[in-house]
C-alpha cells in the first residue's frame, strides 16, 4: 500500500500488548462532513462514541453509529496440517474479561496516512489493516493485506460485522427487532462485489425511518474480490463495556448485532478492502479514495509550508475539524467525539485551522456561511445535534467573529468580501450591541459590554448542569469587553480600508473610551492583574477569582492595555504564578476555595470542576502570545508548547485533548481531539517562529 506522509505517529509492540497503554490511545479519521471512525488501538471501544462508521446522517450533525466494529480471525492452513490455525485479532472488553486479545499479536501502528495496524500472530505470518473514510461520504474502507504466510500455505479471513442503529451519545441494547440482511453474491467472472444490504430500524430523531446499511468486500482497485461469501447467522453480542463512559458516570454497557459472517481467501500481497457505507450507490474504488486521501495530504503540507514535524502533525490534525456540507454551511466541528459545530470554537479555530495552515478559502465560506445565521446581532452558540434551531446563548462568539474576518483580511487583503458581504454585517452587530439584544447583553454607561441573566451561561466557560451555572460569570466578564475593545478597534480599522473616514474616526473614539474605563476599573488594586467580572449581581462586587480570562487583555490584536507597564507585568506574573501548566491554563487559582484540581466521576462532579481548575491548552497559545509582548523572549515562549509535542502520541493520536487535570500528573480528558487546542498551538507556535 502506499508510503506515509513525512510526519508520523508510531507506536511499537511493547505499547499495543500493554493493557493500559493500548487502551488509553484512541485514533481517528474523519470524513468532512461531521462523520467519523474511530476506537482504542487496541481495538477495542472503550466509548459509546467508537465505531467504525459514525455516520452524519444530518451532515454535519445528525451522528449514528452504524458499524461499530468487525470481529477478525485470521485462519492459517500450513501444507501439512491437517486442520487450521485459527488466530482471533480482535479486543473487546467484557465484564470482568479482556477477550479475545489480538491486540497482543499487534507489532506495530502507523497513523498516516491512515491508521495502519500489523499483526503478527505467528512465525512467518504477519497481517496488515487499514482505515480511512471518504472525504465527502458517510463511508468507511477497512482494507486487510496478507504481508507474510509460509509458502505453501493458505490463508482465510473471517468478519463478523458489528451493528448497530443509534445516536452516537447512547448505548445500544438488545431488542426484539427485526433486522433484514441480504447478501448478494456477484455472478462469475463479473466486476462487481458481493454486496451485503442490512435494513436497519431508524435512529431516533435522526431518521424518519427504516434505512440501508452496506457492506461490500471488494479488492483494492474496485473489482469483485473473488471468494468472498455470506454466511447468515443473525444473533446479539452482549455486554461489551466502556470504561471511559463508566469513568463518566454513564451507562457503560453495549449490546451489538450481527446478521452474520463474511469471509474471503486471502493470499500473500493481495488486498481485500471491506466498504462500510450509509450512502445508496457505490462509494469511490478503495485504492482511488486513498490515493486522494494521500493527495490531500501532501497538498495540505505544501499549502502550510510545515518546515518541521511539529507542524506538519499539527496541520493534519487541522483538517479533521473543518466541515464543507454543501448546501448547508462550511464550519469546524469543535471536537470529537461529541462536539457539533459551535461559533465560539469556530471563530476561535479559523485562524489556525484555516489560515495558518494555507487555506484561506475555507475561512472564507465559514465566515460566509455564519453571516447568514447572525440574528438580533448575535452569532449561534451552536447547532444542536438533531438539527434543531441553532442556540444563540453567547456574549462571545460574535465577539470572536470580528477576530476571525480580521485575521481573515490581515491573511488575504479581501477587501472584497468585507465591502460587498459583512461589512454591513458587523454594523449590524455593533448596533444590537449598543442599544441591547438577548440575555440583557448590552453597552453599560461607562462603554463596558454588560452581559448575563440568572439560569443562562454567556461566556466560554459555560458549565450547566440542570439549572446549576457554575460559573455564571454575570457582570462585565474581563474577556468579554477586551473583545468588545478588539471588536471596536477592528471596526475602525475596517472603516478605514472602505475609506469611510468618518465611521473609523468614530468607532476609534468607542474604542478609547472602553479602553479607557477598561484600564480604569479592571486592575485589581492588589496589583496581581485583572478583576475576573465587573458589577456582580451580588452588590455589585468585582469578582476577585484567578481566572486565565485577564490574558485576552494583553493577547488579543487590538489589546485594550499595552504590553509595557506594571499592569501587564503584573497580569503574566499571576497568570504563570498560579495558573500556568505543562499542558494548559489553569481555570481558576488553586488557593481559591472553589479549586477541583480533579476533572471526573459523573457530570455533577465533571462539570464541576470544568471550569473551575481544569487546565485548558487552548489557553496555552494566548498565555504565550502575551509572554511574548511583554518579555519578548521567544525561546520561552516556544518551550511551552513542548509537552504538547510529546501529547500527540499519548492520548487522541496526532491531535490535542480538549482538556488535562489541574494539577500532576495531568491525565488528559474530554474531547481527544479538540479544534482550538489544536488551532491556538497552531497559530501562536507559527506566528512565533516568524517572529
Amino acid at each position: 500500500m502506499s508510503q506515509p506522509v513525512p510526519a508520523n505517529i508510531t507506536l511499537d509492540a511493547a505499547t499495543l500488548r500493554d493493557d493500559a497503554a493500548a487502551l488509553r490511545r484512541e485514533w481517528l479519521v474523519t470524513n468532512g462532513l461531521g462523520g467519523y471512525a474511530s476506537a482504542s488501538v487496541a481495538g477495542a471501544n472503550t466509548r459509546r462514541y467508537h465505531g467504525l462508521l459514525v455516520a452524519a446522517l444530518r451532515a454535519p450533525v445528525g451522528r449514528a453509529v452504524l458499524l461499530s466494529k468487525l470481529e477478525e480471525t485470521l485462519e492459517v492452513t500450513l501444507p501439512d496440517a491437517q486442520s487450521p490455525q485459527s488466530f482471533p485479532l480482535s479486543t473487546n472488553l467484557y465484564p470482568g474479561v479482556l477477550h479475545p486479545q489480538g491486540h497482543y499479536q499487534l507489532e506495530s501502528w502507523t497513523a498516516y496516512p491512515a491508521p495502519t495496524w500489523v499483526w503478527s500472530p505467528a512465525p512467518s505470518v504477519r497481517l496488515e489493516k487499514r482505515v480511512w473514510m471518504a472525504r465527502g461520504h458517510n463511508t468507511t474502507y477497512i482494507a486487510y493485506r496478507l504481508l507474510e504466510a509460509p509458502p505453501g500455505s493458505t490463508a482465510r479471513l473471517s468478519l463478523v460485522p458489528l451493528l448497530a442503529w443509534k445516536d452516537y451519545h447512547s448505548e445500544m441494547h438488545a431488542g426484539d427487532v427485526r433486522v433484514d440482511a441480504a447478501w448478494t453474491s456477484p455472478a462469475e467472472g463479473a466486476s462487481e462485489t458481493g454486496l451485503l444490504r442490512v435494513t436497519l430500524p431508524g435512529v431516533w430523531g435522526i431518521t424518519e425511518g427504516a434505512f440501508s446499511l452496506n457492506l461490500w468486500v471488494a479488492k483494492a482497485d474496485g473489482a469483485a474480490y473473488p471468494g468472498a461469501a455470506f454466511t447468515a447467522q443473525a444473533t446479539w453480542y452482549y455486554r461489551f463495556q466502556h470504561p471511559r463512559e463508566e469513568e463518566r458516570g454513564l451507562d457503560h454497557e453495549e449490546d451489538l448485532y450481527t446478521p452474520g459472517t463474511l469471509t474471503a481467501p486471502l493470499a500473500v500481497g493481495e488486498s481485500l478492502v471491506v466498504v462500510a457505507s450509509a450512502e445508496e450507490g457505490r462509494a469511490p474504488a478503495p485504492q482511488a479514495s486513498l490515493q486522494a486521501l494521500e493527495a490531500r495530504q501532501t497538498e495540505l503540507l505544501q499549502k502550510a509550508r510545515a518546515q518541521n514535524e511539529f507542524m506538519q502533525l499539527l496541520t493534519l490534525a487541522a483538517d479533521a475539524f473543518v466541515v464543507e456540507v454543501p448546501g448547508v454551511r462550511t464550519s469546524v466541528i469543535a471536537g470529537y467525539h461529541w462536539f457539533a459545530d459551535w461559533g465560539r470554537d469556530t471563530m476561535i479555530a479559523l485562524p489556525g485551522l484555516c489560515l495558518v495552515t494555507g487555506r484561506p478559502e475555507l475561512a472564507r465560506e465559514i465566515l460566509i456561511s455564519f453571516a447568514a445565521y447572525v440574528d438580533q446581532g448575535m452569532l449561534p452558540n451552536r447547532f444542536p445535534d438533531k438539527g434543531e434551531t441553532p442556540e444563540y446563548n453567547t456574549a462571545d462568539a460574535t465577539l470572536w467573529y470580528f477576530n476571525a474576518i480580521y485575521h481573515y483580511i490581515l491573511a488575504t487583503g479581501d477587501v472584497t468580501l468585507l465591502k460587498d458581504a459583512l461589512w454591513s454585517v458587523l454594523e449590524g452587530i455593533v448596533g444590537y450591541h449598543r442599544q441591547g439584544t438577548r440575555y440583557n447583553i448590552h453597552v453599560d454607561a461607562d462603554h463596558l459590554l454588560y452581559a448575563g441573566q440568572s439560569g443562562v451561561q454567556l461566556t466560554w466557560m459555560d458549565a450547566k448542569v440542570g439549572d446549576w451555572v457554575v460559573t455564571p460569570r454575570i457582570g462585565k466578564p474581563v474577556e468579554i469587553n477586551a473583545l468588545w475593545h478588539n471588536a471596536l478597534r477592528i471596526m475602525s480599522h475596517f472603516a478605514g480600508l472602505l475609506d469611510d473616514g468618518d465611521a473609523a474616526a468614530r468607532y476609534a473614539a468607542e474604542a478609547k473610551q472602553s479602553a479607557d474605563s477598561f484600564l480604569a476599573r479592571f486592575p485589581r488594586p492588589d496589583g496581581k492583574g485583572l478583576y475576573d467580572v465587573l458589577d456582580t449581581p451580588d452588590g455589585g462586587a468585582p469578582d476577585p477569582a484567578v481566572r486565565p480570562n485577564q490574558v485576552f487583555a494583553l493577547s488579543l490584536p487590538f489589546a485594550p492595555l499595552e504590553p509595557e507597564g506594571p499592569v501587564a507585568e503584573s497580569i503574566i506574573a499571576v497568570l504563570h504564578d498560579k495558573l500556568w501548566t505543562y499542558f494548559g491554563m489553569r481555570t481558576l487559582a488553586p488557593d481559591d476555595p472553589n479549586y477541583r484540581p480533579r476533572y471526573g466521576g459523573d457530570q455533577w462532579s465533571r462539570d464541576g470542576a470544568y471550569h473551575q481548575g481544569t487546565a485548558w491548552p487552548w489557553l496555552l497559545g494566548p498565555f504565550a502570545e502575551a509572554y511574548y509582548k511583554v518579555h519578548g523572549n521567544k525561546a520561552i515562549a516556544l518551550a511551552m508548547f513542548e509537552p504538547l509535542r510529546e501529547h500527540l502520541s499519548e492520548f487522541g493520536l496526532g491531535s490535542i485533548a480538549e482538556i488535562f487535570d489541574g494539577e500532576a500528573p495531568q491525565h488528559p480528558n474530554g474531547c481527544i481531539a479538540q479544534a482550538w487546542s489544536v488551532a491556538e498551538t497552531l497559530r501562536v507556535w507559527n506566528d512565533l517562529l516568524k517572529g
